[in-house]
Order: C-alpha cells, then structure tokens, then sequence
C-alpha cells in the first residue's frame, strides 16, 4: 500500500539568510547573496575568481564554540539546517528505532582534510588532529545528526555531486514508503568555498568571471551568461508519514509524491546534450507520483548559468514536457544563492515546497538579454501559479552524470 508522505518542517543557512523563512523572503525579494571574498587567500594564490556566496550567517555565530571546533563547515551547516527543521516540525515524539537520516554533500570535509595537510607538512604528524577523520569524510553530517537526534533507524549518506541532497531526498521517501522509518531528517550541506575547489573550477572555466559585479555575476538562461558561482549552507527536509504527522497534530507544508534518479552514463562533468538521462529522471519522479507532465504548475531547475548545462536542461525537459515547458513558471534560484554543490538541492527543494505553499514562483534575477536556446518561463519578479492542488518539480544533475528529481504536492 502507497503510503502519504508529508515534509512537516524545512530549515535552511545560505548567503540569502541563516533560516529557511529569511531565505525565502530574501528570494521573492530579488536580492542576491554572491558578494566579494574578503580572504587574504585570493591574493595570496593569485585565484582568478573573486566572488562567491557565502553563507551569511557563521556557524561559529550559531554553534557552541566546543561543538564547532569538533565538525568540518560542511557538518556546522547541517547541524544549523537540521535542527531548524527539527524545531520547526515541532520537535515530534518518535521511537529512535523509527527516526532516520538520509543526508547529502558533494565533497564533504574539504577545508578538514586540507588543513590536516598543512599541518602534516608544517608542523609534523604529532600536530594533526585525532579527529581529522571523523571530520572529513563524507558521512559526518549523516552520523552526527544521528547521533544529536538519536536516530536508529538509519544514518545514510549520498554522494553524488550537486545531485546528492535531491537523491537524498527521494531516498527518504522510498525509506518512508518501505516502512523503514516514521519521520526521516532528510537534506545536505556543503562548504566548499575554498582556494582548491576555487582554482580547479576557475581552471575549468566552469565559474563566472565577473569580479567587477559580483552580485550579478549568475544570470541563468541569460544570452550573457559565463558560469556559475560557488555557494555555501545546507538545508533540510523533516519527512513523515501523513499517519504518523496527523496522530501528533503536526502542521503539513506540502506532500512528497515522487522521486526519479538516474545516470547519464555520457561524460564525467559534462550531462547528456540530448538530454535522456534528466528526462527518465522527470519522469520516473512523476511516474512515482501517479502524475502527468500536463499537471506540473511549477519547476524549480537546475540552471547553474553555464553556457552549456542551462541549454541541455531546456533539452531534457522539452522531451517531456513538449512545447508546454514554456508555458510552465520555472524558477532558476541559483542566481540568488550561488551553487551549494551538493546542498542545493535540498534548498531548491525548500523554495519549491515554499512556492506551492504561497502559490508563487520566485523570481530569477540577472535576467539580462534572454538566451533564445533556453526559452524557459523565467520572471525578474514573482510569478503566481494560480488556484487549487499544485505540482511542482525540483531538478539537480551532477558530475558523474547523476540525475535526481523530486515531485511535491501542495498541502
């Protein structure tokens, strides 16, 4: 039997704001989050990107001093996430045999490991820190928000590039449906802005460029585009079933109805110029979810601002949408946020879940002169999406040629 699966909480920490309802605000109001970098480290390793969007709230300024100093950024940022939504779903009662966690990143302990590095080199093997591992593998967040919420059911972790927290979110629930778990702490988080991950994408020519105006600098769907911006935070998702959230009198933001995951099997960075692998990815979401592509009113897309990735996700939903993909409002967030890697997901998932709830698109800013190859139903303002049940999509795609998509329902 096809169990109802209701996100009762959402919390979020990006460069748009430290919580999830001063994020979405800061999104209908077309602000943007991409600032310059004030390291001494731009200069000191000549990085030729000096921009990025940071998260605007420091863990240090949330955490206690003797928690942080145990966990990698990318694990600070979960914590924050997480135990917003937590609160936010009310803190529910719930067998630790019962609670779960499906947790994302992309890279994980990036600024841990390079530190222990440095000091191995500097200071001798006596000076790395015994928790150097714990810090920096890529299951820190899933096990220390299982060990802070007590949850036993499950700590997982997806590591499949920027596609990881939606795939995580899909895991949830298919776990829920299983049977696995009655509420499931479900989300990512990436911290990643930093000199290596910086260089090697500037290398790639895979960032924007334009150090000159940083706050406009991504611009999805726009003719000028030149790449997308690094950003920071994680977000997360408290899942349930309908039964479980209805028996505690909890407050419902909307249902997840599906999920799609799939692989490209095409190039290690670049995704599918036909576009296959993210169609079967929409379509597996909505087959799951007993929809049809005539019933989605809103999508939340991928769109990173590159010159390549933003035409090929027009490509792919075209194969299934037809030439209604026009017609749909289709929100490109990153412009606003920067790209968390592997935490974004589950923020677009949040704005997606905000947009049914206020039956509105939020705007995509830097829209200068739109590109005639993604001809997507992009706004500078918010676009509303009209009366009664809602559908709406998120996308991510990521290197290695990973495809993930989730379906929500309005409440």
């Amino acid at each position: 039997m096809t169990k109802r699966i209701v996100v009762t909480g959402i919390g979020a920490t990006s460069a748009l704001g430290g919580t999830a309802p001063e994020n979405w605000a800061n999104l209908l109001a077309g602000q943007s989050g991409t600032r310059t970098l004030p390291h001494d480290w731009i200069e000191k390793y000549q990085i030729p990107v000096h921009f990025a969007a940071e998260a605007i709230v420091r863990p240090e300024e949330v955490l206690p001093r003797h928690e942080a100093k145990r966990l990698d950024p990318s694990t600070q940022f979960a914590m924050i996430a997480a135990r917003e939504a937590w609160e936010d779903a009310g803190a529910p009662e719930v067998d630790p045999d019962r609670l779960g966690v499906d947790w994302a990143t992309g890279i994980g302990g990036v600024w841990t490991l390079l530190d222990a590095w440095d000091t191995l080199r500097e200071k001798g093997p006596r000076r790395v820190m015994p928790l150097t591992v714990p810090m920096l593998m890529p299951n820190a967040g899933a096990g220390n928000l299982s060990l802070h919420f007590n949850a036993r059911a499950f700590a997982r972790t997806v590591v499949s590039a920027c596609a990881s927290s939606t795939e995580s979110i899909a895991n949830a629930y298919d776990h829920l449906q299983d049977g696995l778990a009655d509420v499931v702490i479900a989300g990512g988080a990436e911290s990643a802005i930093h000199p290596i991950t910086m260089a090697s994408f500037a290398s790639a020519q895979a960032l924007s460029r334009r150090n000159d105006d940083p706050a406009t600098a991504s611009r999805p769907g726009a003719i000028d585009r030149d790449g997308f911006v690094m950003g920071e935070g994680g977000a997360a998702l408290v899942l349930e079933t309908e039964e479980h959230a209805k028996a505690r009198g909890a407050k419902i933001y909307a249902y997840v109805v599906g999920g799609g995951v799939t692989a490209d099997s095409y190039h290690i960075t670049g995704n599918d110029p036909e576009g296959t692998g993210a169609a079967r990815a929409v379509e597996a979401a909505l087959a799951q979810a007993g929809a049809s592509p005539d019933e989605v009113a809103h999508i939340n897309a991928h769109a990173t601002s590159t010159p390549v990735g933003d035409p090929n996700e027009y490509v792919a939903l075209k194969r299934v949408f037809g030439d209604r993909v026009d017609e749909i409002p289709v929100s490109a967030t990153k412009a606003s946020t920067g790209h968390l890697l592997g935490g974004t997901g589950a923020l677009e998932a949040v704005f997606t879940i905000l947009a049914l709830r206020d039956r509105v698109a939020p705007p995509t800013i830097n829209m200068t002169e739109p590109d005639p190859a993604v001809p997507f139903k992009l706004s500078t303002s918010p676009q509303p999406l009209g009366d009664g049940e809602l559908l709406g999509i998120s996308n991510s795609f990521g290197f290695g040629g990973h495809n993930a998509v989730v379906a929500f329902r309005s409440a």
